[in-house]
This record gives structure tokens, C-alpha cells and sequence, in this order.
């Protein structure tokens, strides 16, 4: 719906409210000064909806403000704007084309970034898609902000402020491509010079992080091919006042396959060291012949050809093309599946091969090739790392066991050198990239690349890496790593509990950085990255790490010294503590923190994150409603039939608002794995999928235990579970053992309707998106993904250890379908038709299997939807019959026609009309209309 943006002061009272509109993201962009802040003001909601229906575009606005005094001023008609670095005073804002929508104008992907997709019906390859030669330039407005007056740049496609905000580079994109080129403008003199001038093509410009050089493709059309061909340009020597030209031109270089190009689906850089250009190749897709001269000369395919596929006939120009099958080949050799190919058709098309070309020894050195496909470099480092799976993707396709060979490369000479093949757990490269942490066979281990050694680096230390707490079918996962050192000499480890210092080199011994974790039952977390151009924790310099109580449930930072162990407790409370933020220039830094009793507020204090002023604060929100009266953390053991293989549990008990003790309520039981650790949030209402303060505001307790599981069991696993932890919330005087209710979606889902076929402790129950019959879910395409169930089910959710041919009694015995007969628990489901997670098939082989055996069911489905509702109209019916079927069941509260009897086809309409009358008529009711001033309304206007 329509936010409310608001800018407020850390250091006062002073603040400021937008309305930004429809999503157009909750979030202000300052100035490098902090003088003036910036955000996008999207069509309302209303307004949005009313250009779609007239087919007119749907177009940002841009508003300033002064953050001196609060003065607004609105630009319309902008697509994209930036504050001109660090220099400030200046504002550049991008105007949409003419017939330009909501984020109109070409995608350009962030320098390493992810590769922008090109459009469906693409080329088979992974070079440049085909494109028109509309021009893209549009009007560039460079706003001085002091000053207020405007200059217009026509024809700018692409720009960008380095750094500093010394310079501002656009590239011109004309029609015909008449003044073509890279400008700069001088930000100080106001002076534009022209650093390229052509009939060529130009994209994909970007600065270096430094702002001391530019680097951007060079491009013609060729009819030849349907990609365009491009060159690399780079300019470097900015911060000394003279830039020097520097460029690859393809088609001069017989190092390159005739066949390839430099791809436009990954951006250029340049190495730090401004030494080589990074960038990918594609191999080239021809052109079809012309039918009929139709399109010769475009180097696009002619109208009416197969644009998808090289090669093959073209009808001439009196023939009709013939006939073609329409036939997808699914075949048992393939890695991926069919579906699963489709869903990846757009990264596939976008396929490229990184490769640099070094300046000064005018050599292209191929650093990925087909045969080593993917390459992470970093434009700091010589050393890369390769990564090729090809060789397990089939079988981690179909098990979940997901290996890859790890090797490092050259970038100077190409030469690779295998660090790892058949390896389950890689990490990560040091900061200089010379080093690679990997995990194997209990211990990590780093590969030097200069030296071509290995070193077990956990041998001999006092504790284990092997996370025993993955109860996911998988043989000693790891436990976490928090990164590298920035001096790249040691290695940060978790054991789930303590922090440790590991060295690199032998010698030296691995330090316990927090002592006491695994002692107190305490997490050390993660390290809090306060300088964002951070490579490596500085431990000269004193470290921030985020903690929680794993019995307590309490949260907050610790400080961490240099040269010392043991964390300070800078924040440490029985709250949710989060969200830790430092000010770039400044010692001012930001939380938050809640409990499910206190609305989210954020906090700014210091360094020592002591006394910390609320200057935030949401409660005034959630003032006028009636929440919770708090929550109680129950511990307890599960009922494994193994008393020697039983685990203590927790849960969190959410009293009712208004809550009396000694009186007992009813009770919603909702799950999903592990629910805990959001103990003490506050939590927002939301109306897609269960929303626990719907119901402590309506005077029920919410139950949301922890789920241990057990391999071969996941059904059991929760029934285990939940029934101790309702017996707990009886137990503690709050919850009715008559009246408690049993909710979850997905995973839940699936527990939800297998528990009730072994435990008679719910009064009603609904699952949302449900698996069950574990057997034939088993081998369902998973649509979201394309791929099938079957890794997940023996190495994520599933926790079984083979497929069904191998373990029929584990599967059996872990399906609801299996014993539906046992059902007593009235259940509803929601599944939708385009459920793209859990297939439609599951809730109706559940479904029907109840009807069939008369236990009492009702389903919903919302066509069109997916695993979650997204509509919000559903989403709000959903949330009202879920609180109808509870009310009926746990409330006895009287039971709506439509859970009673059903609703004919014929009626629908009129049954959706009637409620949609109804809550009308509420909302009426409690907000009547006010009397227009003079009205003679209800009470005589008194």
C-alpha cells in the first residue's frame, strides 16, 4: 500500500513526513554533506491503478529537502538521481524517455555484479541480445542546490559522479548516433570535455570505487551477428589530472576464438592496480538468412524466423513455414531437469566467461573457460577462484549432496592449480587472495596459492567445528565462519557457542576470543561491520560482536578489545536487540529494540553503546489495540520412545491481552522448525499467512515451540514435540487442554496435517500449503525452482536418508495420507492451484483421501496464487476464516454457512458478495461518516 516515509533527527526533535507512494521503497538517500536528502515519490496506489487502466505509463517523481530547514522541492518525472560524491552541492536527475514507465531505461548491472538477463527469445549464446537502435538518450538535469538553477544534458543514457564528485560522466546516445560519445564534466569549472566521439554504441559505463577511472564498452552493429560487438575502453589517471586513454578492440586480437565476443551480460573493471580490464566473452550467434530481404542489414533476425536458434531453413518469400512439433525431451542423463532449465533459461542465455586483457602487455588471458566455467575474481588480488560442479550436478540434482572442484587461478598468466576436487564446504579467499578456507572431514583446512600447500588449521584445538546441532541428514556439517583477518594471517571460527582466533601459519596457537560461550550457554553471533570498505576484521582495532542467550532468549552487542579475550557487554537485555548501525563520519551509531509487550524503537547513543535516547518509537501505533500481556519461556523434554535419545525443548507462550492468572484460554499452537529465537519480538501484525497478535488480541495464548528432529522421522519428530509442549502450556495454568488449535504453512503445514493423525490433544487445526503423502511428493516437480523434491528430502526439510525404494516404512510412516483414517481433528487446508513449492496434488490427495473416510474438511483455494497469497484482498479473507474456523472450534462461536454446509459453485459470486457487504457494514459502523459542518446530522450537530 501507499508509505509514509519520515526523516527524523538523531540529535533532536526536528523531522520530516513523505508520502513516497506505492513502492517506491521506505528509504531517503543523503548527501555526502548530510545537507539534503533525496527519495523517489512513486504514484499512490490509486493513482497507479487508475494510469494502468487509462495505459499511461506510471512515472517516479523526485522530492528534495533541505535538511537546514525542511524546505521541499519536487522534480516530476524522474527515473533515477544521485548527489554529486563527496564534493556535494549538486544533484543530477535522469528524465524518463517519451513513452518511458516506472523504472524505464537499460538495465546495467553493478560493477560484479549479478549479469543483467537479457530478454526472452534471445540468442543461444551468452554475448550481447539483440537490441534496436532506437536511441536511449534522454534529458540529464544537473541541479546546484545552493543555488537552485537547472542545466539540461540532452541525450544522456548513462551517467554517473566519481567518488570525490570531482566528475560527472555521461554517455550520449543520439538518434542516428549522431554526437555519440563519453563526456565529462568538470563539477568545479563547469567545463565539459569530450573523452570519446563516434557514430559507435556506448554502455555499461562505470567509475572505479576509487574515482581515479572509467571503463565502458564501445559498440557497432555488425549484420553478421545478432549481437552487437563490442570493445573495452578505459581511461585511468583522473586523481592526477590527466587521464590516459586505454582500449581492447576484439577484432584485432587472434588470441580470441572467431566465434566469441565480449559479452554485455557482465560490466567491465578494472583491477585496482589499473593494470587489466575484467569483463566477459560469449561465443556469437549468426544471423539467419533474410526471407525475403526483410531486416538484411540489421544484423536482427528477419520477422517470422526462429530468433531462439542458429542455423536451420527460412521459408522463402512465397513459402508458409511449415508445421513444427511442439516437444520438450526429458531424458535421464540430463544434470537438470526440463523444468528446471526453463526456469534457469534466462541465466543460461546470459552465460559468459570472465577473462582480462592486461594494459601493459596488450595479453588476453582467459581465466574461465567452457571447461572451468565459473570464476570469482577480485579486481584486488592476482589469485581467483575457480569453481566447476558439472562433474555432481546430476547427482546433487536428485540428493541434495552438492560437491564441487575447487581451483585457484592465475590471473596474471591463466595458470590454475587444483585446491580441492569432491569438496562439500568452500569458504572463502583471504583479502589478498592468496589463501582459501575450506571445511573437510571434520576440520578447516587453508590452500596457499603462491606455495601450492594445504594446512589443517583446527587440528589440536579444544573444541569441535562439526555443528551437532544440524539434525538435517548431512555427515558432520560445519559450524560457522565469521571471515578473514584483515592482515590475512588468521581466520575467524565459530563452534556454535565461542568466537576463535585461528592462525593461518603453523606455530602459533587458535585463541578463544569470547571464553565463555560455550560455558554460559551463550551465541557469539557475527561481527558487526562498522566500516562497510572493511577487507578483514582490523583486530587492532576493537570489534563489535551481536550475542544471545540460547536458554535465556536474551540479546545484544559485546566489545571486543584489542589483544584481549572475553567480550565486554556493551547491550545485553531480556529484549530483541538488533540492527546495530554506525554513521559513516561520525561516533553515532543506531539500534533496536523490542519485546512483545514494547513497540520497536530505535535508539542512537555512542561508541559505548551506553545510555542509548529513544528517537524512534512505534508505540503510539500499536497504542490503541490490545496485544499481549507478555510471554513465558517454557523448557521441557520431547517424548522420543527413547528416553536416551529425548532433547530438551523450549517454547514461547504469548498471553493473551488482558490476561488474568489462574484463568485458562484458548490456545493456537503455531510451528515451524525452530521458533524461539524470536522469543522476545515484538512482532507486526500481517495478514499473509498466521499472524499470533490477531490472536492474543482476541483473547487467545499462542504457543510457538521448537521442532528437534530425527533423521528417517520428520512427521514423528513434531508430534513428539508438541505434544510435551502443550502438556507444558497446560501445565503453567494459561492454556484450556479442551480448546487448543494446531496452525502452520509449508513445512508446518505438512506437520500440522500429520500430527493430527497421531495426537488427539487439537480441537481444530488448519495447514497451509501441506505436503502429504511424502511418497509421491517425493518425486514432484518443485515449479519455483524447476527442480524435484528429492534433495531436499534427503539433504534439507525431508531428513531422510535415501529415496522411497530404500526406506518405504520411514516414508510411510511419515505421511499424513497414510493415516487419515485416524483423523478426528476437524482440519481446514489452504492450497492454491499455481502453488509453485508444495504441488496442488498434495492438498487434494489429503483432501479427498478425508472426504472419502468422512472426517470433517474444508479447503480453500485462491486460483492463481502461488505457495503465499499475494493479493491482499485474499490475503484478508484468508486471515478472517482462519479466525472463524478457531472462534467455531475453540470458542464455540457459531459456525459461518460456509464451514457448516459449503458453498455451490453457482453461489460463489453472491457468497463473496454478501461478505464483502458485511465488512463493509462494519467498518461502517465503527467509523460513521463525519457530518459535513452545517448538516442538521444525528444528535443536531452537537
Amino acid at each position: 500500500g501507499d508509505a509514509e516515509l519520515v526523516i527524523r533527527s538523531t540529535s533532536g526533535t526536528q523531522e520530516w513526513k513523505f508520502q513516497p507512494g506505492e513502492g517506491a521503497g521506505a528509504a531517503a538517500t543523503f548527501s555526502a554533506d548530510s545537507a539534503w536528502a533525496g527519495m523517489t515519490i512513486a504514484p499512490t496506489r490509486a493513482v497507479a491503478q487508475a494510469n494502468t487502466r487509462a495505459r499511461r505509463p506510471n512515472q517516479n517523481n523526485v522530492m528534495l529537502v533541505n535538511l537546514a530547514n525542511g524546505e521541499k522541492t519536487t522534480i516530476n518525472k524522474i527515473r533515477r538521481f544521485a548527489f554529486s560524491g563527496e564534493a556535494g552541492g549538486w544533484v543530477a536527475l535522469h528524465r524518463y524517455g517519451a513513452t518511458s514507465a516506472t523504472g524505464a531505461g537499460p538495465a546495467v548491472p553493478a560493477p560484479g555484479g549479478p549479469p543483467v538477463p537479457p530478454p526472452p527469445g534471445g540468442a543461444t549464446g551468452g554475448a550481447t541480445p539483440p537490441r534496436d537502435t532506437a536511441p536511449r538518450g534522454t534529458d540529464l538535469i544537473l541541479r546546484d542546490l545552493k543555488a537552485g538553477s537547472e542545466l539540461i544534458i540532452g541525450n544522456v543514457s548513462e551517467w554517473g559522479f566519481n567518488k570525490n564528485g570531482r566528475y560527472l560522466a555521461m554517455v550520449i546516445d543520439a538518434a542516428d548516433q549522431i554526437g555519440n560519445g563519453i563526456q565529462i564534466r568538470d563539477m568545479q569549472t563547469g567545463v565539459i570535455t569530450p573523452l570519446e566521439t563516434s557514430t559507435s554504441f556506448y554502455e555499461r559505463m562505470s567509475w572505479t570505487e576509487e574515482g581515479d577511472a572509467i571503463i565502458f564498452f564501445k559498440g557497432k552493429d555488425d549484420r553478421q551477428y545478432r549481437e552487437r560487438l563490442f570493445g573495452i575502453v578505459g581511461y585511468k589517471g583522473f586523481d592526477k589530472g590527466q587521464p590516459v586513454r586505454v582500449a581492447y578492440d576484439p577484432m584485432e586480437d587472434k588470441s580470441l576464438p572467431a566465434d566469441m565476443g565480449i559479452s554485455s551480460n557482465r560490466s567491465p573493471q578494472w583491477t585496482e592496480a589499473r593494470d587489466a580490464f575484467i569483463f566477459g566473452i560469449a561465443k556469437l550467434t549468426k544471423t539467419p538468412a533474410p526471407a525475403g530481404g526483410r531486416g538484411a542489414g540489421t544484423g536482427v533476425p528477419a520477422a517470422g524466423t526462429d530468433s531462439g536458434r542458429s542455423g536451420g531453413a527460412s521459408a522463402g518469400p512465397d513459402e508458409t513455414p511449415a508445421p513444427r512439433p511442439n516437444l520438450v525431451i526429458w531424458h535421464y542423463k540430463d544434470p537438470r531437469l526440463q523444468t528446471q532449465q526453463q526456469v534457469q533459461e534466462a541465466s543460461d542465455r546470459a552465460l559468459n566467461y570472465v577473462t582480462m586483457y592486461r594494459t601493459d602487455e596488450k595479453k588476453l588471458v582467459r581465466l574461465a573457460d567452457e571447461e572451468v566455467p565459473s570464476v570469482a575474481v577480485n579486481a584486488r588480488t592476482r589469485w581467483a577462484i575457480a569453481t566447476v560442479t558439472a562433474p555432481y550436478e546430476l547427482d546433487a540434482n536428485l540428493n541434495g549432496q552438492r560437491f564441487m572442484d575447487i581451483y585457484a587461478v592465475d590471473t596474471k598468466t591463466g595458470q590454475r592449480k587444483v585446491v580441492r576436487k569432491h569438496l562439500r564446504w568452500g569458504n572463502g579467499a583471504s583479502p589478498d587472495g592468496a589463501k582459501y578456507l575450506f571445511y573437510e572431514n571434520q576440520h578447516f583446512y587453508v590452500f596457499d596459492a603462491e606455495t601450492g600447500t594445504e594446512r589443517n588449521i583446527t587440528l589440536g584445538i579444544p573444541t569441535s567445528f562439526v555443528d551437532t546441532e544440524d539434525d538435517h541428514n548431512i555427515v558432520d556439517p560445519p559450524t560457522g565462519t565469521l571471515g578473514w583477518t584483515s592482515d590475512n594471517a588468521y581466520v575467524l571460527l565459530s563452534d556454535n557457542w565461542d568466537i576463535w582466533k585461528v592462525p593461518v601459519a603453523a606455530g602459533q596457537q587458535a585463541v578463544n576470543l569470547t571464553v565463555n560461550g560455550k560455558k554460559d550457554k551463550i551465541r557469539y553471533l557475527t561481527r558487526v561491520r562498522t566500516d562497510l570498505q572493511e577487507r578483514g576484521a582490523d583486530m587492532s582495532r576493537r570489534q563489535i560482536f551481536s550475542v544471545f542467550g540460547e536458554m535465556t532468549k536474551k540479546s545484544g552487542y559485546g566489545a571486543l578489545e584489542p589483544n584481549t579475550t572475553g567480550l565486554k557487554m556493551l547491550l545485553w537485555d531480556d529484549a530483541q536487540i538488533g540492527a546495530l548501525t554506525k554513521a559513516e563520519k561520525a561516533d553515532v551509531w543506531t539500534y533496536r529494540r523490542e519485546t512483545p509487550t514494547e513497540a520497536p524503537a530505535y535508539y542512537v547513543t555512542d561508541a559505548s553503546l551506553a545510555n542509548g535516547r529513544k528517537f524512534v518509537d512505534t508505540s503510539a501505533e500499536a497504542a490503541p489495540y490490545l496485544w499481549t500481556s507478555g510471554v513465558q519461556l517454557l523448557t521441557y523434554s520431547n517424548n522420543h520412545p527413547d528416553p536416551k535419545k529425548r532433547q530438551m525443548l523450549q517454547a514461547s507462550l504469548y498471553l493473551p491481552a488482558n490476561y488474568e492468572k489462574g484463568k485458562t484460554y484458548p490456545m493456537v499452537v503455531y510451528i515451524y522448525e525452530l521458533q524461539t529465537q524470536g522469543h522476545n519480538t515484538f512482532g507486526r501484525p500481517t495478514a499473509n499467512g498466521f499472524s499470533r497478535q490477531a490472536y492474543t488480541s482476541n483473547g487467545y495464548a499462542v504457543l510457538m515451540p521448537d521442532i528437534r528432529y530425527y533423521v528417517n522421522d520428520p512427521g514423528m519428530s513434531a508430534v513428539w514435540a508438541l505434544e510435551p509442549a502443550v502438556d507444558a502450556a497446560v501445565k503453567a495454568g494459561v492454556a484450556d487442554p479442551k480448546r487448543v488449535g494446531l496452525h502452520g504453512h509449508s513445512w508446518g503445514g505438512y506437520q500440522t496435517a500429520f500430527t493430527i493423525t497421531q495426537s488427539r490433544k487439537f480441537a481444530a487445526a488448519i495447514a497451509g500449503a501441506p505436503l502429504t503423502d511424502m511418497i509421491s511428493m517425493y518425486s514432484i516437480i518443485y515449479k519455483n525452482s524447476g527442480g524435484t523434491n528429492g534433495a531436499i528430502f534427503e539433504a534439507s526439510q525431508g531428513r531422510f536418508t535415501t529415496g522411497p525404494w530404500d526406506n518405504w516404512q520411514a516414508y510411510t510412516r511419515n505421511s499424513p495420507v497414510a493415516f487419515a483414517k485416524n483423523v478426528t481433528t476437524p482440519l481446514m487446508i489452504l492450497h492454491n492451484d499455481q502453488d509453485g513449492a508444495v504441488d496442488f496434488t498434495q492438498g487434494m490427495e489429503y483432501f479427498n483421501t478425508l472426504r472419502r473416510l468422512n472426517k470433517p474438511v474444508v479447503l480453500l483455494e485462491y486460483p492463481g496464487e502461488n505457495h503465499g497469497l499475494a493479493k491482499p484482498e485474499n490475503q484478508q479473507d484468508y486471515t478472517e476464516r482462519m479466525k472463524e474456523f478457531f472462534d467455531h472450534y475453540l470458542k464455540d462461536a457459531a459456525s459461518p454457512d460456509w464451514l457448516e454446509y459449503g458453498v455451490p459453485r453457482l453461489k460463489m459470486q453472491e457468497h463473496i458478495d454478501q461478505r464483502l457487504k458485511a465488512r463493509a457494514d462494519r467498518e461502517k459502523a465503527k467509523n460513521p461518516p463525519t457530518p459535513a459542518p452545517g448538516s442538521r446530522g444525528g444528535g443536531g450537530g452537537r
